[in-house]
């Protein structure tokens, strides 16, 4: 059983998108009905907030410092501070209901994210792939909401949920070319909660956040749940292995849709949360363009 504790009990409306950068020493997470960017320094324990000016879905670590943010109405540079720069790829001009969310770099630097619609659940998102070329293409189509975009250790396996339709995909995956076929039911998840974010450790395993499950599962590299780590919230969205040694486990969840009676019986709700699961992670790829 991992220990866990609440590290910083903040009430996120839809926390999200946990990245932690070994360059800095620090965890990134975004609030994605916040609209915010958080920042933790690992180092002086120092947590910082900064504004952003739409819905953010997603953030990704750049090669060349700053950030990533996959928004509303496209994909930006962002600086550390929260500070918008230039906007890189705005794919979906005719979809003004849909937004970015679930997004991460693979190890050859480019970065992955799909879209969804936000104000119903209807299959308009796409999962999209921006190169270091700043060229948008797109990998999968007729999406709900996407989520648990990641990559086994050996590049060779790539993993991708629609939340709503409530199972986790597999995909073979080309390091090299960026492409991903042979798409198969890796497991399905049947409940208390919906497939959300997830990471994968340097074992393979890939864990993943169960929203409305109140629960992190680990799946083995063959689909099998073999560990489960419990938390006194019901909304977990996405985790991400961090720290010096990469051994802490973060997870971010969510107050969005509770009760005024869910709030009072999950006081820590929307917190950031942190695990020693007694495995270790993968550093966080960063895009290149």
């Amino acid at each position: 059983m991992a220990d866990i504790d609440c590290l910083l009990p903040i009430a996120n409306r839809l926390g999200e998108s946990p990245i932690w950068c070994e360059r800095t020493s620090r965890l990134y997470w975004v609030d994605s009905r916040g609209p915010a960017l958080h920042a933790y320094d690992w180092p002086t324990r120092h947590h910082r907030v900064a504004a952003l000016p739409e819905v953010v879905g997603s953030i990704a670590l750049c090669e060349t410092g700053g950030l990533l943010a996959a928004m509303q109405t496209g994909i930006f540079r962002i600086a550390d501070d929260g500070t918008v720069g230039a906007r890189l790829a705005a794919p979906e001009p005719d979809q003004p209901e849909n937004r970015f969310n679930d997004g991460r770099c693979d190890r050859r630097g480019r970065f992955w994210s799909g879209t969804m619609n936000d104000h119903r659940r209807d299959p308009t998102g796409t999962l999209w792939r921006l190169g270091a070329d700043l060229t948008c293409t797109a990998m999968r189509r007729d999406v709900i909401v996407p989520n648990s975009i990641a990559w086994s250790p050996d590049d060779r396996r790539m993993y991708f949920a629609d939340t709503y339709r409530n199972h986790i995909l597999a995909f073979d995956f080309d390091i090299e070319a960026g492409t991903m076929r042979a798409e198969r039911v890796f497991a399905s998840c049947p409940g208390p909660g919906r497939p959300d974010g997830s990471a994968v450790d340097a074992d393979g395993g890939l864990w993943n956040a169960e929203y409305g499950g109140g629960r992190v599962v680990r799946y083995a590299p063959d689909g099998r749940i073999d560990r489960v780590i419990a938390l006194p919230v019901s909304q977990p969205t996405c985790c991400a292995f961090g720290g010096p040694a990469l051994d802490l486990l973060f997870i971010t969840t969510a107050t969005q849709r509770l009760s005024d009676a869910d709030r009072a019986a999950q006081p820590l709700a929307g917190g950031l949360f942190v695990a020693r699961p007694g495995v270790i992670g993968l550093p966080e790829a960063g895009f290149r363009g």
